[in-house]
């Protein structure tokens, strides 16, 4: 249960994590809130995730980076219908009795960051197979979608996905990754990939009226992103995937509605442009 009492403790868990801007945010939501909590950035793996459970009695939550997503399913006693939907959690909830509830926000990231610039799509693709792009394929559903194009640059590699969008009610067609697949012509494109991967598709023909979320912030903005804004799409940066997961997890965790114009303020202060 969410808890708003004094000296909590919340972190971020995962391995590297001293990049992670989820302190930046959850301390300004904090502040904001009147709440004298801390967040820290823990360096955690898997074997090391359940001895931080234990580790203190007053955890408001924790949020899981990578590589934990799928071991805080494995821990939790309780899993949030999202996140099962998903196949990983990115929060962990403390309840009674020692007992742990999986939760993903990541979904609620890509939406709120779609609505924020009242994108209405009626076609998506989807580019990547990973994590982040399951997230997208579940908020491509939420946001009205029963189907969307996938892009892959091995397509041999979507078999989570595919079971992913199959548990979300979405039908999914997988194409290989190329600049000149039709599929970047749809009304959004979630663009899911490393840092550095999408570059070749800035030669891809974007165009007005179309959406491209880049979940990449760090550089911004990429190639991808400079190549779309150019050519007259609306262009939406990762770095607000990343305030409205945050926002939600500071939901979840004090059981407040989130400071989003705080947390907005903070992640520009250290993000340029975000």
């Amino acid at each position: 249960m969410a808890s708003t009492g004094p000296g909590r403790a919340a972190a971020v868990l995962g391995r590297p994590v001293t990049h992670s801007l989820s302190p930046v945010l959850h301390r300004a939501a904090y502040t904001a809130l009147g709440l004298d909590w801390s967040y820290e950035a823990v360096d955690c793996d898997e074997t090391g995730l359940r001895a931080v459970l234990a580790s203190r009695p007053d955890w408001a939550g924790l949020s899981c980076t990578m590589p934990l997503k799928r071991a805080a399913l494995a821990v939790a006693d309780e899993v949030a219908p999202g996140a099962a939907t998903v196949g990983a959690a990115n929060t962990l909830l403390p309840l009674a009795g020692s007992r742990w509830r999986a939760e993903n926000t990541d979904v609620a990231g890509v939406v709120g960051a779609v609505r924020e610039h009242r994108v209405t799509p009626l076609s998506a693709t989807v580019l990547g197979a990973g994590g982040t792009a399951q997230a997208a394929v579940v908020a491509l559903a939420a946001l009205g979608l029963d189907s969307c194009s996938v892009l892959v640059r091995d397509p041999d590699r979507v078999a989570d996905l595919a079971v992913t969008a199959q548990r979300a009610g979405v039908a999914i067609r997988v194409a290989a990754l190329n600049p000149g697949a039709d599929a970047l012509g749809a009304d959004l494109v979630i663009c899911a990939l490393p840092p550095g991967a999408g570059d070749p598709l800035a030669d891809a023909v974007w165009h007005p009226g179309q959406a491209v979320l880049e979940v990449v912030y760090d550089p911004w903005p990429t190639l991808l992103a400079q190549a779309a804004a150019s050519a007259g799409a609306t262009v939406i940066s990762g770095s607000l995937l990343l305030l409205h997961q945050a926002a939600r997890q500071v939901e979840l965790m004090t059981g407040r509605p989130a400071p989003v114009e705080a947390m907005r303020a903070a992640l520009r202060s250290v993000v340029p442009g975000s």
